[in-house]
């Protein structure tokens, strides 16, 4: 088992190890007073761990209660949102209480956000149990709900008490969901670490699961200690970001995936990058070959000029430019501001 502390405005630890699950209740109990525990999840991991972590949350003396919504990113919305809130109230949650997120991406977006935001802010802790949300969305305090006009564009920060991997969960995900969380994984390689992207390249990747987890995980420890509030260098984290939510918007988010959009995405912009010289052919070729490897997506069927129109609602546009993260050669990154009708030059 291994922790990793995350020195942000309200610090905390992310622990990392297999079979933690049954310890849950204690690692929680060490970070909050609360006595109740609302937790939320989805049906899928509902089946699979609930049980298990209420156990843990009980033997370790909380009063826990069960919130649970369909599984999918159609679900990071309102309605659910709304309907959790009234369950909150319902079971008189109170600002001295607790959530407890158990689940992937969507449920600790949903979670977060419902925890910044009921009562003006109560604690929640997060329990990833996808590869996407161990390495990426339960660290880093962003949470967020999607809305017609695109990906995560209502949200707030809230950072979590603690952020509790239990790598054995990933043992029960489908082939595809473990490569959707790989597209993130390989997205941390590109932006920071080349010595990352030469063990996805040159070995298999599950029999190095944890230490490829934990080097995910301190790169974005390091790049959020440095940018809590995404002013500048966390937006390297977006690489691939801006095409693969155009291209989860205009699927109406019942096609590619997020680890694979953002594999489409990443794609695309290093195409772009090649064509105004930023970086080589080189690059852009191992990306794909890497990308391949974990059953990636390295295209999608939808016009440029599509992609383009539905880039410009994205979070990163500042006025009539846009934000974009440019991986200049493998393990490297920069932002650059770019007109966004050069988009389309």
């Amino acid at each position: 088992m291994q922790k990793i502390h995350v020195n942000t405005s309200n610090p905390y630890d992310i622990t990392i190890g297999s079979s933690i699950l049954e310890d849950c209740g204690d690692i929680i109990k060490k970070v909050t007073k609360a006595s109740k525990i609302a937790l939320v999840t989805g049906d899928t991991v509902d089946l699979l761990y609930s049980e298990k972590v209420i156990n843990s949350l009980k033997k370790s003396g909380f009063n826990v209660i069960k919130f649970v919504f369909p599984n999918g990113e159609a679900s990071k919305c309102f309605k659910t949102l709304n309907n959790l809130y009234d369950f909150l109230a319902t079971n008189e949650i109170t600002r001295s209480d607790c959530l407890v997120a158990l689940g992937g991406g969507v449920v600790g977006d949903l979670t977060g956000y419902a925890s910044a935001t009921f009562l003006r802010g109560i604690d929640f802790v997060q329990i990833p149990t996808t590869l996407l949300a161990q390495v990426d969305s339960s660290i880093g305090g962003k949470t967020a709900i999607d809305i017609p006009a695109g990906k995560n564009l209502v949200g707030a920060f809230k950072q979590p008490l603690a952020v509790i991997c239990d790598i054995s969960t990933l043992s029960t995900l489908k082939p595809e969901n473990f490569s959707d969380g790989m597209g993130e994984v390989v997205k941390y390689a590109m932006i920071r670490s080349y010595e990352l992207f030469k063990i996805l390249s040159e070995k298999n990747v599950k029999d190095n699961l944890e230490d490829v987890i934990c080097r995910c995980i301190d790169i974005k420890r390091q790049i959020v200690e440095n940018d809590e509030f995404d002013k500048g260098e966390r937006m390297l984290l977006n690489f691939g970001h801006t095409f693969g939510h155009a291209i989860e918007k205009i699927q109406n988010f019942t096609g590619l995936s997020h680890g694979s959009a953002v594999s489409v995405g990443m794609c695309i912009i290093t195409e772009l990058a090649i064509k105004h010289e930023l970086c080589n052919e080189d690059t852009y070729v191992k990306l794909k070959d890497c990308l391949k490897k974990y059953n990636l997506p390295i295209s999608v069927d939808i016009p440029y000029e599509e992609l383009v129109k539905h880039c410009v609602n994205d979070k990163k546009r500042d006025a009539d430019n846009i934000n974009l993260v440019i991986s200049t050669e493998i393990g490297k990154s920069e932002l650059r501001k770019i007109p966004i009708k050069s988009l389309l030059d």
